[in-house]
Formats: structure tokens, C-alpha cells, sequence
């Protein structure tokens, strides 16, 4: 099967040029089908081609299928091949199944758009680069892949370029990924100046000779590397642009905040486990600056009322969460909780879709309440994955965000801090989401008797894919059961030959060493489910009991409530310390050295031989005897000079 691994991407291409070439000429159903089969071949070959990898043996699970050379110049060859391995094949899955529910769901939600064409054609063109970027044999070609699903989100969330908000939020995108991307391009011309190559094979085997463990080299490599995905992933700094996608469409911000875009810093680092196990101090940044993100978007959250923008700082706070099992070195661990994330996360945004579509566009959860006897599906499986986003037991983000937690306090990268964090952001999570609850499905009908009258369960187009998820979001989880539980935990199994190697291995040792038991293991998994718990209800007690306890206590704390809901004036303070003095300095630099100076200087000179031209053009009269008599006193004082000089 490795020589039909390149139609995983091939389809959703061919979605995307047949749509794009015909736009507006096909009917909506015909747009619908192509966009949506395309998505959905792509799932059915990956399927085959995952149990066909499954069938090697594991030493052996890698395919390779290179097209043709791409970049042929000396030392540096870069091919359009792909590398099909564990790794690539869990993300081909979950970009390819999650991506096809989300283009189901979006025949219903976007079929009285307009732009339903340009819409779709966007989307295909959307997951045709998420699958080249995992799919990528090199750091080369997976960067095509990164670009594009840059360009895609710009496209995307600036859908509704018609609103101005929108069309900001594109840009922002835009160009905040681009200041990550820096990075991203200087870390692969270091590896390639050291290894000679940017095949993905080709370097992780050459590392270890050529980079000094925990050399200053390996680190700044890491490092760079890390931050082309704090921009893609959106991790502090550069996570400001992420909140803002919520201008997209809601299916576009499903695909962005679950299966693609968001998560493709969590594979690439992932992807580099090798590099990364080699620099302990870039591992030590990662795992801050992922734990940082994930309490500090939580916190965020806590006082959001746009159903969507709750949803936008979950990501940020889950995605940090990866970003702290790959800095301690839990590489499979931040996969699996990719994985889960996807499948839960995509559910709750589609099913904030679906709240918004049946409150006629509304988002402001203020103005909802009582909505749970309306949309009995949408509650039932946004319910479904708010559970599993809170970490209760049996649910898939149970699994993965405990192998995390735990992985922080006891991997020899770990630190008790981390965990601590961890733990306290797992209890604000369970926190927002219940209040979200609360506030959307129970209590008091907030919105107007005109809303009112027209709401109504979303079409089956839309709650179909909410029913599929929400099954995946309660079992997805069970594939990576942990050890502790007596059983094989076969996703870090199935990720071993990928991920696993000599460092993982005598970071193992390093943890049988310090006595890391099963006791202290159920001991942390206990208190974070107590926490959990205790959490839902204090979310129950202010925003379903008592409500009027909440609005208390937002009087009371009226500083802090401010400093949440403006988001601790981030985007305020980059303002004023970055985009207000760049633009000044931009315009300094138009109309002062540019327009006065530079182009001064030009005009002034050509406007001084200008002056000249018009005094010496007056010579040239066109009449014979006005040269005639120029040339006989040119003579005269031609003789004059030899006779007398």
C-alpha cells in the first residue's frame, strides 16, 4: 500500500481545484458532495493504510513513497515524498475522520451562506495541507504544509471579509504565525549547515553524532524549532491570534482548534523527539512555557461570556497541556491528548454551532439559559464532551490529561511544580466548561421571546456528526488505558518505535530508580479527580443553585473580574509596546526617510539638471544661421587662440 499513500492528500486536492475552477457554477448539492467525498476517500485510504502498517512488524512500521525531486541543488536534496509511520498515521486519522464530520456538519450549518462554494473549496484546500504537513518526509516539504495551512486560516477566519472585525482576525492570524515561522525556517538552516540533510530519517539517525548532548547547539535548534510552534500551536507569546479566529465560521473553527492547524507545533516537536531528549534545557523551556499557556488561558476563561471565545482559551489551555508532556519528555503522552483533545473539542464546537445556529446567531451566553428541553441532542453530547474535557473517569480526557499530569510529576524532566499547575488548571477546566453548561442549558430563558420562537433542534447534517463524537469522545481514550490499571496501554505501544529510543528508555530507568509506584500514581489521579469534582460543583452552585451568588462575587472581585474578561489587557499592551510603535516607526520611516529624504534627495537633484536643461535647451533654436554663426565665432576664437596665445 506505500506506493497509494500520496491519494491521502491527493483527494481533498482534487476537492479543492474542482470546486475552486467551477465556483459558482456548480449547484450547492454537487459543491457539498465533492467536498465532503474528497474528505471522506482520503479517511477510507488512510484507514487501509493504517492496519496495513499495523500487519509489519514494529521494528518495520515505516513506509516512504517518494514522487519526484523537488529541490535537486548539491548537498540539499528535498523530495515530494511522504513518510507514512505511527506518528503520521494516528494524525492522517484524525485529521481525515474529524475533518470529514466537520465537512458533513458544515453542509448544514453554512447552506444559506452565500459563499458556500468558496467556503468548501477553502476547506478542502484546508486539510490537503494539514495532510501534507504530517504526512512530510522533510522539514522542507512539511513547511509547504505549514505555510499552508497559514494561508487557510487567513482565508477562513476572514470568511466574512465583509466584517471588519473578521478581516483583522485574518490578518492577525496571518501575521503573528509569520514572526513563528522565523524561527522555524532559522532552526532548519542550522540543522541542515550541521547534519547535511532535512530528511526527517536522515537527521533523527545523525543527531545523536552530530550534536553534543545538551549542547548549546541542539538547544538553539530546539528552541527555534519551538518557537515556530508557540506561533502554530499558540502558546505564550504568540497565542493572541487564536481568540480572535472565533470570527470564522464555527465548523472552521472546529477544524482549526481540534484536527489541524493548532496541533501541528505538538507533532512537529513530536516529530523531533530526537533532537528534543538531546537538549534538556529546550525540553525545561517547552515544558514552562506549555504549563504557563494552560493556566493562564484557563484562568481566561473562567469569565469569557462569548460561548465560542470559552471554547478558543480551552484550546489555548489544552494545547499547553501538550506542550508540558512534551517538554518533560512525554512525547506520547502529548499525542494521545492531541488525539482525545480532537475528538471532544471538535464536538463541543460544533455543538456551540448548533446552540448558535438555533439562537439565531447568538453567542452571548447571557443571553441564552433553559436551553437543554430545545436542542435535547446538542445538550446531551455537548454534555458528553464536557465531561471528557473535564477529566472525568472513563471518559477519553481522563486518560490523556492524567498520563500527563503524571508523566510531569514523575518523568526525570518533571518537576512538582509543573504538576501543581497542571492540577490547578485541571480544576479550572472542569470549572469553565460546567459554568458554559450551566449558563447555556439550565436556568433562567435570558433571550428574547423573538429568539424564542425560533428555536429549534439543529438538522441531522449537524447532529449526526455531534452523535459520532460524542461516542469518540467518551471511548477514544480506552486505546491508551495506563499501565498503572494492569493493562497494555496500547497507544504508547503503538508509538514506541517512533518515539521510544535509547533516552526515553533511560528516562524509565531514572523513574524505577526514584520509586515512582502505583500508589503515588492513584494517589495524584485521586486528588485531581476530587478537585475535578469539586470544581463542577462550585460551577453548580453559582451558576445553576444560586446564580445570584456569581453576580456577587463579580461585584465583590470587580478588579479581578475586569482583568479576566479583558483578558489581562494582553492585546492592549502589545499595542502599545509592539504594533503602535512599529506603525510609527513606519510611517517615520515613509514619510520622513522615504518620502523626504530619499525621494527628496532624487527629486531635489533631478529638479536641479531640470533648471539647467531648461537654460542650456534655449542653445538649441533649429535655425541654420543661428548655428552658423555660433560655428564661425568657434573659428574666430579657435584662430585667435593659436595666433595669440
Amino acid at each position: 500500500m506505500a506506493e497509494y499513500i500520496y491519494l491521502v492528500p491527493l483527494f481533498p486536492l482534487i476537492g479543492f481545484l474542482i470546486n475552486g475552477l467551477l465556483l459558482g457554477r456548480l449547484p450547492r448539492a454537487a459543491v457539498n458532495f465533492i467536498a465532503c467525498a474528497s474528505v471522506g476517500l482520503s479517511f477510507i485510504v488512510a484507514v487501509m493504510l493504517f492496519f496495513d502498517l499495523r500487519a509489519l512488524p514494529e521494528g518495520q512500521r515505516v513506509l516512504e513513497q517518494v514522487l519526484f525531486t523537488w529541490i535537486p541543488s548539491g548537498a540539499l536534496q528535498v523530495n515530494i515524498g511522504f513518510l507514512l509511520d505511527p506518528l503520521s498515521a494516528v494524525m492522517i486519522l484524525v485529521v481525515t475522520g474529524v475533518g470529514f464530520l466537520i465537512h458533513i456538519y458544515s453542509t448544514g450549518y453554512m447552506s444559506h451562506d452565500p459563499g458556500f462554494g468558496r467556503y468548501f473549496t477553502y476547506l478542502n484546500l484546508f486539510t490537503f495541507s494539514m495532510l501534507v504537513l504530517v504526512l512530510a518526509d522533510s522539514f522542507p516539504f512539511m513547511f509547504v504544509g505549514w505555510e499552508g495551512v497559514g494561508l487557510c486560516s487567513y482565508l477562513l477566519i476572514g470568511f466574512w471579509f465583509e466584517k471588519k472585525s473578521a478581516s483583522d482576525a485574518g490578518k492577525k492570524a496571518f501575521i503573528v504565525n509569520r514572526i513563528g515561522d522565523a524561527g522555524f525556517l532559522l532552526g532548519m538552516f542550522i540543522i541542515f549547515w550541521q547534519v547535511g540533510s532535512l530528511q526527517f530519517t536522515e537527521v533523527m539517525a545523525a543527531a545523536p553524532a552530530v550534536f553534543a548532548a545538551g549542547g548549546a547547539l541542539v538547544t538553539t535548534v530546539c528552541i527555534l524549532l519551538f518557537v515556530g510552534a508557540t506561533g502554530k500551536s499558540a502558546q505564550i507569546p504568540l497565542y493572541v491570534w487564536l481568540p480572535d479566529a472565533m470570527e470564522g465560521p464555527t465548523p472552521v473553527s472546529a477544524l482549526i482548534h481540534a484536527a489541524t492547524m493548532v496541533t501541528a507545533g505538538v507533532y512537529m516537536l513530536a516529530r523531533s523527539s530526537v533532537l528534543y531528549t538531546m537538549a534538556p534545557d529546550a525540553l525545561a523551556v517547552v515544558a514552562i512555557i506549555g504549563a504557563a499557556t494552560a493556566l493562564f488561558a484557563a484562568t481566561i476563561g473562567t469569565a469569557q461570556n462569548d460561548i465560542k471565545r470559552v471554547l478558543a482559551y480551552s484550546t489555548v489551555s489544552q494545547l499547553g497541556y501538550m506542550f508540558l508532556a512534551c517538554g518533560v519528555a512525554a512525547f506520547t503522552a502529548g499525542i494521545f491528548h492531541l488525539m482525545t483533545h480532537a475528538f471532544f473539542k471538535a464536538l463541543l464546537f460544533l455543538a456551540a454551532g448548533s446552540v448558535i445556529h438555533g439562537m439565531s446567531d447568538i453567542q452571548d451566553m447571557r443571553q441564552m439559559g433553559g436551553l437543554k428541553k430545545y436542542m435535547p441532542i446538542t445538550f446531551i453530547t455537548m454534555l458528553l464532551a464536557t465531561l471528557a474535557i473535564a477529566g472525568i473517569p472513563g471518559f477519553s480526557g481522563f486518560f490523556s490529561k492524567d498520563e500527563i499530569l503524571w508523566k510531569s510529576f514523575s518523568s526525570s524532566h518533571g518537576h512538582i511544580l509543573l504538576w501543581i499547575i497542571g492540577f490547578i488548571t485541571a480544576g479550572l477546566t472542569a470549572f469553565y466548561m460546567f459554568r458554559l453548561i450551566y449558563m447555556t442549558f439550565y436556568g433562567k430563558e435570558r433571550m428574547s421571546d423573538e429568539v424564542k420562537h425560533h428555536l429549534h433542534e439543529s438538522p441531522r447534517s449537524m447532529t449526526l456528526p455531534l452523535v459520532v463524537l460524542a461516542v469518540l469522545s467518551v471511548i477514544g481514550g480506552w486505546v491508551g488505558i495506563p499501565h498503572v490499571f494492569g493493562v497494555t496501554n496500547h497507544f504508547e505501544h503503538w508509538l514506541a518505535p517512533v518515539i521510544a529510543g535509547p533516552h526515553q528508555e533511560a528516562a524509565s530507568h531514572a523513574l524505577a530508580a526514584a520509586g515512582s509506584s502505583a500508589a503515588t500514581e492513584f494517589l495524584l489521579m485521586g486528588l485531581t479527580v476530587v478537585l475535578v469534582l469539586f470544581s463542577i460543583f462550585g460551577a453548580y452552585m453559582l451558576y445553576k443553585k444560586r446564580p445570584e451568588l456569581s453576580t456577587s462575587l463579580a461585584q465583590k472581585f470587580s478588579g479581578l473580574q475586569a482583568l479576566l474578561v479583558n483578558k489581562y489587557y494582553v492585546d492592549e499592551i502589545y499595542g502599545a509596546l509592539v504594533v503602535r510603535p512599529i506603525v510609527t516607526g513606519s510611517v517615520f520611516l515613509w514619510k520622513i526617510v522615504d518620502v523626504l529624504f530619499i525621494d527628496g534627495l532624487i527629486n531635489g537633484f533631478a529638479a536641479i539638471y531640470a533648471d539647467i536643461s531648461q537654460v542650456a535647451r534655449r542653445v538649441q533654436t533649429g535655425r541654420i544661421r543661428s548655428y552658423a554663426t555660433v560655428f564661425v565665432l568657434g573659428v574666430v576664437a579657435m584662430v585667435g587662440y593659436f595666433l595669440y596665445w
